[in-house]
């Protein structure tokens, strides 16, 4: 059965697809570390004490504490007995994307790397918490100048193991890209502004369409839903883009989009865009709230399991009696093809 991680980074995203046929797509990684690090992280925890989880809330809408207790991607994929990464998708080249993707590639490694063509300079470090080695190995993964095959994959390409299957057959690993179009990098390599170059990539599950759109922003909403409606219209999950920020957007998109569930990243709460949600009446839950969030999609709709057990607790009235990988069952997002 396949599988979705939604891990709890900070203020990055990083999301884990373990497929049908068992291959493992990675999209963006942030708070990856090294084995040293995070012996020295734990180390500092234990002399200073855990931090608090905040979980005196009993309300759903209440501050869990959860974004102070994040996840470390590669030390998640060696829990779950993950030796290797098929590909390495990277939505656009932000630092909270490519946080700890050296000690990926070296702890892990990486066989297929992402690249949509979108460029920006290499950005200043010191002070901001990210690392100029993981800027240097993604040049040197995207300049193949490592082991790491490259791909350039745009909007609407068809290619084995992503959505073609043997003797040109649909399936592979159902993963459909519709965006960023030519258009789209070219103008994001001249204004600068990247995310309008993110990778928009599509999950076709069994048990609906699950959504990784990056920071996309507006042009890249504006041209998804004027050539991929019927791609993402009416999807089972979104992983909200740019987080769930604000970031000055337009939210027309979910007029479309409707998702059933949709997950949000970490970031003080007067940044996140809830009313863009709660004005249409969508479902939403946030990092900060679930701590990682798994997926577990079937034919009749797609699983929904939360690592913080006070939060499920509280979104099940206290029925979280089945777990995944540590995670705690609160509900299913229905099939859209179920629905009437």
């Amino acid at each position: 059965m396949a599988e979705i991680h939604f891990l709890n980074v900070c203020n990055g995203d990083c999301s884990i697809i373990r497929h049908n046929s068992d291959r493992i797509t990675m999209i963006d990684i942030c708070n990856g570390r090294t084995a040293s690090e995070r012996s020295m992280s734990a180390a500092l925890r234990s002399l200073l004490g855990e931090a608090k989880s905040g979980l005196e809330s009993l309300r759903l809408g209440g501050d869990y504490g959860m974004r102070d207790k994040p996840t470390d991607p590669i030390a998640y994929l060696q829990r779950l007995g993950i030796g290797s990464v098929f590909r390495f998708i990277l939505s656009h080249p932000d630092m909270d994307h490519m946080d700890g993707f050296k000690a990926l590639c070296d702890e892990i490694g990486v066989a297929n790397f992402w690249d949509s063509g979108v460029r920006k300079p290499k950005p200043e470090f010191g002070g901001n918490g990210y690392r100029e080695h993981d800027w240097s190995q993604y040049v040197a993964v995207r300049d193949g100048h490592t082991s790491t095959k490259v791909v350039t994959p745009g909007a609407g390409s068809r290619f084995q193991f992503a959505n073609q299957g043997d003797n040109d057959s649909e399936g592979g690993d159902y993963l459909s890209v519709v965006a960023p179009s030519p258009q789209l990098v070219i103008a994001a390599n001249q204004d600068g502004d990247v995310n309008d170059g993110s990778y928009v990539v599509v999950y076709r599950s069994a048990g609906g369409r699950i959504i990784f759109p990056g920071d996309a922003h507006d042009d890249t909403w504006d041209y998804v839903l004027a050539h991929h409606r019927d791609l993402v219209a009416n999807c089972a999950v979104l992983i909200a883009p740019h987080h769930g920020r604000k970031s000055g957007r337009s939210y027309g998109f979910l007029d479309t989009l409707r998702p059933g569930l949709t997950l949000f990243g970490c970031a003080a709460s007067e940044h996140l865009a809830y009313d863009a949600w709660r004005t249409r009446g969508l479902q939403y839950i946030t990092n900060n709230q679930a701590g990682n969030v798994i997926l577990l999609p079937k034919a009749e709709g797609v699983d929904v399991y939360v690592e913080n057990l006070d939060f499920a607790r509280t979104f099940t009235s206290g029925n979280t009696a089945v777990t995944r990988h540590g995670c705690y069952f609160i509900g299913q997002v229905v099939n859209p093809k179920q629905v009437a």
